[in-house]
């Protein structure tokens, strides 16, 4: 028998997901069958119901097509997007799909010739009409001449506060993407999956492993000042900021040291190696921060033996991690092989960022495991947007319970449930709309377990459903979606 504690904690769950689908815009490539394909199955899983149809090069049919030139992306993606977040202000998450090119070359006043990730770049947009926007000037010889231009402060870096477009700016972008469709689909899977088991209180093993690289010119600096930040201390909003030079290696060893302190005060399962060695053949991790390829004593097996359970993120201080979704025999190491080994969300980079562009791991875990969405845990750990960012994975998924209500849409319900949590029946009571409906019952997965056609009202009995977490929508009515749970 469930606690009176944990059913008031699985209600929260359902009350956190009443509207948030609806702050979601996924864009499809027509295009693309892969994008096709990869956002059809998203919307109707996770009940999305807003969609941008675009049409521009099909970056799941070769590799060059994963670049586009700012000329095509602005008429051919940023227009019709600019057009329908002006329709819809409520949009606060973005995602995007595979088959969408990952990198823009051209942008005035970028580094490398005018190059930025498609995603970070949408991520910023609105910024430049901003007062309260800061241009942060960014170079560093050691890169070359042409790497000198600008990106901006993301204004939700280290926020306390979950995320609306309203009162920050810019948008959370994620992006379903790996070597594969079925490794992008994949990560839908996975996110419901542990929504299913957080609403469940299916219990979790393994780590988060935390890998630093002990060498000695890296080290450990700065121990009681991390995470880094280049925002002096008297910063106003607006100002404009510059990196010169690249912040200190060790300094993300010491921020993942942070991150141990913090997810062990809570009590978070944590393996953290400050050995010379790179970790390998672990299983079943919750959670991964570590150098990759970069790593000094760096193991590409080890890299890859590495497997996640559902809610599992990662991320690893690669200044190439997300060059491309294909399978290649050069570079550094790649988030997709992450991908393709299980993990839920990952943050990976198209060209150089600096290490000021790496995620915090201590905010990034703190905040993930106090059960803040899979997109404001990687955003409010990054320093810049309109970058080189690619942040992979569901944006809503969310495997830790979170108490702290979040902001939602003020939208009439077009229908009702109750009781809920529920045992044995679920009442439907229709508002405002014609008497007859059809009612379709999904399960986690998206499979459809029930529909009937209701008049005004019913009592709908569950009994043949297993215990967990259910979807009620009308079918070919209002794009409104109800969860429950059934005990």
């Amino acid at each position: 028998m469930k606690s009176p504690f944990l059913i008031f904690l699985l209600f929260s769950q359902v009350l956190f997901a009443q509207n948030i689908e609806n702050r979601v815009l996924v864009i499809r490539n027509n295009n693309s069958p892969v994008s096709v394909a990869v956002a059809n199955d998203y919307m109707a899983r996770r009940n999305v119901p807003k969609v941008l149809d675009i049409s521009c090069i099909n970056s799941a049919l070769f590799d060059y097509n994963e670049t586009i030139d700012y000329a095509s992306f602005v008429t051919q993606i940023k227009a019709p997007l600019l057009a329908y977040l002006n329709t819809f202000p409520e949009i606060d998450f973005i995602v995007l799909t595979k088959g969408i090119p990952i990198r823009i070359t051209g942008v005035p006043g970028k580094t490398l010739n005018g190059t930025c990730s498609l995603d970070s770049y949408i991520a910023g947009m609105g910024y430049e009409a901003s007062p309260s926007t800061s241009i942060v000037h960014v170079s560093d010889i050691n890169y070359g001449a042409s790497y000198s231009g600008d990106a901006y402060l993301n204004k939700y870096w280290q926020s306390t506060k979950h995320f609306t477009h309203a009162e920050f700016g810019g948008y959370l972008v994620t992006r379903l993407d790996g070597y594969t469709q079925a490794d992008a689909i994949a990560l839908t899977t996975h996110s419901l999956q542990a929504e299913a088991n957080l609403c469940c209180g299916t219990p979790s093993t393994g780590n988060i492993l935390l890998d630093t690289d002990p060498t000695a010119w890296m080290g450990y600096p700065n121990p009681d000042n991390q995470p880094y930040t280049f925002v002096p201390a008297n910063y106003t909003a607006g100002q404009a900021l510059t990196i010169l030079y690249e912040s200190a290696y060790g300094d993300i060893n010491s921020d993942m040291k942070k991150a141990r302190n913090i997810l062990l005060a809570s009590a978070i399962p944590v393996q953290y190696d400050s050995t010379l060695n790179f970790v390998g053949n672990t299983q079943a991790l919750k959670g991964y921060f570590s150098w990759g390829s970069n790593d000094n004593h760096f193991s590409e097996p080890n890299y890859k033996s590495l497997t996640f359970i559902p809610g599992a993120i990662a991320e690893s201080a690669v200044s190439t991690s997300a060059r491309t979704f294909y399978h290649t025999s050069w570079g550094q190491s790649k988030i997709a092989d992450l991908i393709a080994q299980g993990v839920t969300g990952v943050k990976g980079y198209t060209d150089e960022p600096l290490v000021q562009g790496i995620a915090s791991p201590s905010i990034l875990f703190d905040r993930y495991t106090k059960g803040w969405t899979l997109a404001e845990s990687y955003y409010a750990a990054s320093r810049l947007v309109s970058w080189m960012d690619i942040v992979i994975g569901d944006p809503i998924c969310r495997a830790y319970a979170n108490l702290q209500p979040f902001n939602t849409a003020n939208e009439s319900p077009a229908f009702s449930i109750s009781p809920n949590p529920a045992a044995s029946f679920i009442h439907v009571q229709l508002i405002g709309l014609p008497d007859q409906q059809t009612i379709q019952i999904y399960n986690s997965t998206g499979q459809v377990v029930k529909e009937l056609i209701i008049f005004n009202e019913c009592k709908i009995a569950l009994d043949g459903l297993s215990a967990g977490v259910y979807f009620v929508k009308l079918k070919n009515s209002v794009q409104q979606t109800h969860q429950f749970i059934k005990l």
